[in-house]
Protein backbone atom coordinates (compact mmCIF):
# COMPACT_ATOMS: atom_id res chain seq x y z
CA UNK A 1 0.00 0.00 0.00
CA UNK A 2 1.32 3.13 -0.76
CA UNK A 3 0.79 6.89 0.56
CA UNK A 4 -2.21 8.44 -0.67
CA UNK A 5 -0.69 11.96 -1.01
CA UNK A 6 1.47 12.61 -4.34
CA UNK A 7 5.88 11.60 -3.21
CA UNK A 8 7.34 15.19 -3.88
CA UNK A 9 5.54 16.54 -0.87
CA UNK A 10 7.68 14.78 1.85
CA UNK A 11 10.13 17.56 0.20
CA UNK A 12 8.48 19.74 2.33
CA UNK A 13 9.74 18.23 5.10
CA UNK A 14 13.12 19.91 6.43
CA UNK A 15 16.05 17.43 5.88
CA UNK A 16 16.72 15.20 9.75
CA UNK A 17 20.11 15.31 11.01
CA UNK A 18 22.67 13.27 10.27
CA UNK A 19 21.71 11.20 14.01
CA UNK A 20 18.05 11.36 12.76
CA UNK A 21 17.58 7.99 15.19
CA UNK A 22 13.97 7.40 14.13
CA UNK A 23 11.52 7.46 11.33
CA UNK A 24 8.40 5.78 11.33
CA UNK A 25 5.14 6.05 9.26
CA UNK A 26 1.61 4.10 9.63
CA UNK A 27 -0.90 4.16 6.77
CA UNK A 28 -4.86 2.96 7.02
CA UNK A 29 -7.19 2.22 4.88
CA UNK A 30 -10.66 1.63 5.70
CA UNK A 31 -13.97 1.49 4.00
CA UNK A 32 -16.57 3.67 5.17
CA UNK A 33 -20.18 2.52 4.45
CA UNK A 34 -21.82 5.10 6.77
CA UNK A 35 -20.59 8.72 7.70
CA UNK A 36 -18.14 7.78 10.94
CA UNK A 37 -16.36 9.06 14.02
CA UNK A 38 -12.93 7.68 14.39
CA UNK A 39 -10.20 8.31 16.95
CA UNK A 40 -6.87 7.16 15.92
CA UNK A 41 -3.88 7.37 18.36
CA UNK A 42 -1.05 6.58 15.89
CA UNK A 43 1.21 9.80 16.11
CA UNK A 44 4.19 9.56 18.18
CA UNK A 45 4.29 10.80 21.67
CA UNK A 46 4.88 14.29 21.84
CA UNK A 47 8.13 15.13 23.06
CA UNK A 48 11.27 17.13 21.71
CA UNK A 49 12.75 13.86 19.63
CA UNK A 50 10.20 14.91 17.00
CA UNK A 51 11.95 16.64 13.82
CA UNK A 52 9.63 16.40 11.56
CA UNK A 53 5.47 15.01 10.89
CA UNK A 54 2.93 14.71 8.61
CA UNK A 55 -0.71 13.55 8.79
CA UNK A 56 -2.44 13.51 5.54
CA UNK A 57 -6.11 12.22 5.44
CA UNK A 58 -7.83 11.65 2.27
CA UNK A 59 -11.70 10.10 1.29
CA UNK A 60 -11.78 8.72 -2.26
CA UNK A 61 -8.36 10.31 -2.70
CA UNK A 62 -10.05 13.92 -1.99
CA UNK A 63 -7.92 15.83 1.04
CA UNK A 64 -10.11 15.90 4.07
CA UNK A 65 -9.92 18.61 6.91
CA UNK A 66 -7.17 17.95 9.34
CA UNK A 67 -8.50 16.19 11.96
CA UNK A 68 -8.79 17.40 15.99
CA UNK A 69 -5.99 16.55 18.22
CA UNK A 70 -6.16 15.81 21.55
CA UNK A 71 -3.83 15.54 24.35
CA UNK A 72 -3.68 12.07 25.73
CA UNK A 73 -1.32 10.96 29.18
CA UNK A 74 2.17 10.90 28.92
CA UNK A 75 2.65 13.05 25.90
CA UNK A 76 0.27 10.63 23.67
CA UNK A 77 -2.05 12.18 20.84
CA UNK A 78 -5.32 11.55 19.47
CA UNK A 79 -6.60 11.84 16.52
CA UNK A 80 -10.64 12.63 15.65
CA UNK A 81 -11.96 12.39 12.51
CA UNK A 82 -15.25 12.68 10.66
CA UNK A 83 -15.60 10.16 8.00
CA UNK A 84 -17.88 10.08 5.05
CA UNK A 85 -18.68 7.21 2.97
CA UNK A 86 -16.05 6.05 0.72
CA UNK A 87 -12.28 5.00 0.77
CA UNK A 88 -10.34 6.71 3.98
CA UNK A 89 -6.45 6.29 4.02
CA UNK A 90 -5.09 7.71 6.47
CA UNK A 91 -1.16 8.75 6.46
CA UNK A 92 1.72 9.53 9.48
CA UNK A 93 5.02 9.70 9.46
CA UNK A 94 7.77 11.06 12.22
CA UNK A 95 11.53 11.28 11.88
CA UNK A 96 12.74 11.85 15.40
CA UNK A 97 16.02 12.97 16.72
CA UNK A 98 18.42 11.27 18.73
CA UNK A 99 17.09 11.17 22.44
CA UNK A 100 20.34 10.75 23.65
CA UNK A 101 20.59 14.84 25.50
CA UNK A 102 16.35 14.09 26.93
CA UNK A 103 15.49 13.37 30.18
CA UNK A 104 12.72 10.27 29.99
CA UNK A 105 9.27 10.82 31.49
CA UNK A 106 8.53 9.83 34.75
CA UNK A 107 12.29 9.31 36.00
CA UNK A 108 11.59 11.68 39.56
CA UNK A 109 10.63 10.32 42.42
CA UNK A 110 7.42 11.13 43.93
CA UNK A 111 7.21 13.04 46.86
CA UNK A 112 8.40 11.61 50.28
CA UNK A 113 8.12 8.10 48.47
CA UNK A 114 4.55 8.36 48.44
CA UNK A 115 2.25 6.93 45.73
CA UNK A 116 0.66 9.51 43.96
CA UNK A 117 -2.92 8.91 42.12
CA UNK A 118 -1.16 8.28 38.62
CA UNK A 119 0.61 5.40 40.12
CA UNK A 120 -2.42 4.05 42.08
CA UNK A 121 -4.53 4.25 39.22
CA UNK A 122 -2.03 1.57 37.45
CA UNK A 123 -2.12 -0.66 40.80
CA UNK A 124 -5.90 -1.48 40.05
CA UNK A 125 -7.49 -4.23 37.99
CA UNK A 126 -8.64 -3.33 34.74
CA UNK A 127 -10.35 -4.17 31.72
CA UNK A 128 -7.28 -6.98 29.97
CA UNK A 129 -5.60 -7.20 33.53
CA UNK A 130 -7.73 -9.03 35.87
CA UNK A 131 -5.00 -8.67 39.11
CA UNK A 132 -7.20 -9.29 41.79
CA UNK A 133 -7.55 -13.03 40.27
CA UNK A 134 -4.12 -13.67 39.89
CA UNK A 135 -2.38 -12.77 43.32
CA UNK A 136 -2.26 -16.84 44.22
CA UNK A 137 -0.38 -17.54 41.68
CA UNK A 138 1.82 -14.49 41.65
CA UNK A 139 2.41 -14.49 45.05
CA UNK A 140 3.33 -18.36 44.62
CA UNK A 141 5.89 -17.72 41.68
CA UNK A 142 7.32 -14.51 42.63
CA UNK A 143 6.30 -13.77 46.41
CA UNK A 144 9.96 -15.15 47.55
CA UNK A 145 11.90 -12.54 45.77
CA UNK A 146 12.63 -9.67 47.08
CA UNK A 147 10.08 -6.51 46.50
CA UNK A 148 10.73 -3.91 43.06
CA UNK A 149 12.90 -4.49 40.56
CA UNK A 150 14.00 -8.65 41.13
CA UNK A 151 10.55 -9.42 40.86
CA UNK A 152 9.23 -7.65 37.61
CA UNK A 153 12.36 -9.39 36.17
CA UNK A 154 11.44 -12.78 37.23
CA UNK A 155 8.14 -11.97 36.20
CA UNK A 156 9.38 -10.88 32.48
CA UNK A 157 11.56 -13.73 32.14
CA UNK A 158 8.87 -16.29 32.93
CA UNK A 159 6.78 -14.87 30.60
CA UNK A 160 9.55 -15.10 28.06
CA UNK A 161 10.13 -18.77 28.76
CA UNK A 162 6.43 -19.79 29.51
CA UNK A 163 4.16 -18.14 27.04
CA UNK A 164 4.73 -18.93 23.13
CA UNK A 165 4.97 -16.01 20.59
CA UNK A 166 2.36 -16.76 17.83
CA UNK A 167 0.85 -14.59 15.42
CA UNK A 168 -2.76 -14.79 15.21
CA UNK A 169 -3.35 -16.93 18.65
CA UNK A 170 -5.49 -14.51 20.88
CA UNK A 171 -8.94 -12.31 20.52
CA UNK A 172 -9.52 -8.99 20.22
CA UNK A 173 -11.29 -10.08 23.88
CA UNK A 174 -8.75 -11.77 25.59
CA UNK A 175 -7.58 -11.03 28.88
CA UNK A 176 -4.42 -11.84 30.64
CA UNK A 177 -6.28 -14.92 32.28
CA UNK A 178 -6.91 -16.51 28.89
CA UNK A 179 -2.72 -15.81 28.08
CA UNK A 180 -2.43 -17.59 31.23
CA UNK A 181 -4.45 -21.01 30.03
CA UNK A 182 -3.32 -21.34 26.59
CA UNK A 183 0.12 -20.42 27.11
CA UNK A 184 -0.05 -18.16 24.04
CA UNK A 185 -0.13 -15.01 22.68
CA UNK A 186 1.47 -12.15 21.09
CA UNK A 187 2.81 -8.76 22.05
CA UNK A 188 -0.49 -7.03 23.99
CA UNK A 189 -0.65 -10.87 25.63
CA UNK A 190 2.75 -10.99 26.80
CA UNK A 191 2.47 -6.87 28.08
CA UNK A 192 -1.20 -7.48 29.58
CA UNK A 193 0.17 -10.47 31.46
CA UNK A 194 3.82 -8.90 32.89
CA UNK A 195 1.51 -5.89 33.97
CA UNK A 196 -1.55 -8.26 35.95
CA UNK A 197 1.20 -9.98 37.69
CA UNK A 198 3.72 -6.58 38.82
CA UNK A 199 0.33 -5.45 39.78
CA UNK A 200 -1.09 -8.35 42.05
CA UNK A 201 2.37 -7.72 43.61
CA UNK A 202 1.53 -4.55 44.67
CA UNK A 203 4.20 -2.78 41.61
CA UNK A 204 2.12 -0.14 39.47
CA UNK A 205 2.25 -1.40 36.00
CA UNK A 206 1.24 0.44 32.64
CA UNK A 207 0.39 -0.63 28.60
CA UNK A 208 2.61 1.35 26.23
CA UNK A 209 2.10 1.34 22.68
CA UNK A 210 4.61 1.19 20.52
CA UNK A 211 6.92 1.64 16.82
CA UNK A 212 9.32 -1.22 17.00
CA UNK A 213 12.35 -0.70 14.98
CA UNK A 214 13.53 -4.36 13.92
CA UNK A 215 10.11 -6.07 14.51
CA UNK A 216 9.69 -8.69 11.90
CA UNK A 217 7.13 -8.69 10.48
CA UNK A 218 6.65 -5.50 10.61
CA UNK A 219 3.57 -4.00 13.04
CA UNK A 220 2.65 -1.72 16.05
CA UNK A 221 4.45 -3.65 18.97
CA UNK A 222 3.19 -3.31 22.90
CA UNK A 223 5.51 -3.32 26.04
CA UNK A 224 5.01 -2.36 29.56
CA UNK A 225 6.45 -0.24 32.07
CA UNK A 226 6.59 -0.92 35.51
CA UNK A 227 7.06 1.97 38.46
CA UNK A 228 10.55 1.12 40.27
CA UNK A 229 13.04 2.85 42.77
CA UNK A 230 10.82 5.89 41.39
CA UNK A 231 10.51 5.67 37.81
CA UNK A 232 9.02 3.54 34.89
CA UNK A 233 11.26 1.32 33.69
CA UNK A 234 10.35 -0.61 30.41
CA UNK A 235 10.03 -4.33 29.99
CA UNK A 236 9.05 -6.53 26.70
CA UNK A 237 8.63 -10.66 27.57
CA UNK A 238 8.54 -11.31 24.00
CA UNK A 239 12.39 -9.75 23.52
CA UNK A 240 11.67 -9.18 19.99
CA UNK A 241 12.81 -5.52 19.81
CA UNK A 242 15.81 -3.58 21.51
CA UNK A 243 13.34 -1.79 24.11
CA UNK A 244 16.40 1.69 23.74
CA UNK A 245 15.00 1.43 19.60
CA UNK A 246 10.94 2.02 21.09
CA UNK A 247 9.20 5.05 19.94
CA UNK A 248 6.09 5.54 22.09
CA UNK A 249 2.93 6.35 20.71
CA UNK A 250 0.05 5.92 23.63
CA UNK A 251 -0.18 4.89 27.41
CA UNK A 252 -3.30 3.46 29.58
CA UNK A 253 -4.27 1.00 32.16
CA UNK A 254 -4.22 -1.45 28.68
CA UNK A 255 -4.86 -2.08 25.16
CA UNK A 256 -8.03 -0.53 25.30
CA UNK A 257 -6.61 2.92 26.06
CA UNK A 258 -4.40 2.74 23.45
CA UNK A 259 -6.00 1.30 20.65
CA UNK A 260 -4.61 2.72 17.30
CA UNK A 261 -8.24 3.21 15.36
CA UNK A 262 -11.43 3.07 17.62
CA UNK A 263 -14.62 3.71 15.46
CA UNK A 264 -16.91 5.33 18.25
CA UNK A 265 -20.14 5.82 15.76
CA UNK A 266 -21.39 4.93 12.52
CA UNK A 267 -19.48 2.13 10.63
CA UNK A 268 -16.04 1.77 9.17
CA UNK A 269 -13.85 -1.08 8.08
CA UNK A 270 -10.51 -1.81 8.31
CA UNK A 271 -9.07 -2.77 4.96
CA UNK A 272 -5.59 -2.61 5.02
CA UNK A 273 -2.69 -1.87 7.37
CA UNK A 274 1.10 -0.88 6.59
CA UNK A 275 3.49 -0.04 9.44
CA UNK A 276 7.35 0.85 8.88
CA UNK A 277 9.60 1.77 11.79
CA UNK A 278 13.72 2.41 10.86
CA UNK A 279 16.74 3.52 12.66
CA UNK A 280 19.82 5.25 11.46
CA UNK A 281 22.53 2.49 11.34
CA UNK A 282 22.99 -0.88 13.24
CA UNK A 283 19.87 -1.45 15.98
CA UNK A 284 21.01 -1.58 19.45
CA UNK A 285 21.83 -4.48 21.14
CA UNK A 286 19.41 -5.17 24.40
CA UNK A 287 20.90 -6.16 27.79
CA UNK A 288 17.94 -7.72 29.18
CA UNK A 289 19.33 -6.83 32.79
CA UNK A 290 19.83 -3.21 32.00
CA UNK A 291 17.28 -0.64 33.09
CA UNK A 292 15.65 1.38 30.17
CA UNK A 293 13.45 4.53 30.14
CA UNK A 294 10.89 4.96 27.10
CA UNK A 295 10.69 8.31 25.94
Amino acid sequence: MTSQHPANEWARIPPAPADSGRVVSCDLVFGVDEPADIAFQIAVARSGRIHAERLDVTTDARPLPRPTELAGPHGGRLHLLRAPRGTLSVSYRAELVSPEAEQPEGRANSAGGQLTMEQLTFLRPSRYCPSDHVVGLAVAEFGRLPAGRARVEAITDWIHHRVAYVVGSSAVHDSAEDTLLTGQGVCRDFAHLGITLCRALEVPARFAAVYAPGLDPMDFHAVFEAWIDGGWRTYDATRKVPRSSLVRIATGRDAADAAFADVLGGFANLQAIEVTATVTGNLPVDDHSADVHLY
